[in-house]
């Protein structure tokens, strides 16, 4: 009767173990899966935010050239920073017409979404 019983306790505790191994086995291919697909998002976030800075950084350069070239707007001191395609102007102009001519240049440079003007003058 021992020798039955020893027998059906071993048998019980290796199913136990063997449903625990396969229920360790899935959650582990579970949070691989997970993993690696966090993992790709990340990657993706990181493309695009590399991207959109190269962008920006690219619409920086053609609005301040574009105000360096305009006859108004030629000799100000104008800070341009770009995030998400939206231009914002900084620094110190000599009129309210200059400030408000600037902002239309940003606004006229071909990617541009939007512009903060954020110009002073007196």
């Amino acid at each position: 009767m021992k020798l039955i019983l020893r027998t059906c306790l071993v048998s019980m505790l290796l199913v136990t173990f063997a449903m625990a191994g396969a229920a360790f086995a899935q959650s582990a291919s579970e949070s691989m899966h997970e993993a690696g697909e966090s993992a790709e998002s990340a990657a993706s976030h990181a493309y695009h935010g590399t991207a959109t800075a190269l962008e920006d950084t690219a619409l920086t350069t053609k609005v301040k050239t574009a105000l360096h070239e305009d006859k108004i707007t030629s000799g100000a001191t104008i800070h341009v920073t770009t995030v998400a395609s939206v231009v914002t102007l900084r620094g110190g102009v000599s009129s309210s017409e200059v400030s408000s001519h600037a902002e239309q240049v940003a606004r006229d440079t071909k990617g541009v979404k939007g512009v903060k003007n954020k110009l002073k003058f007196p």
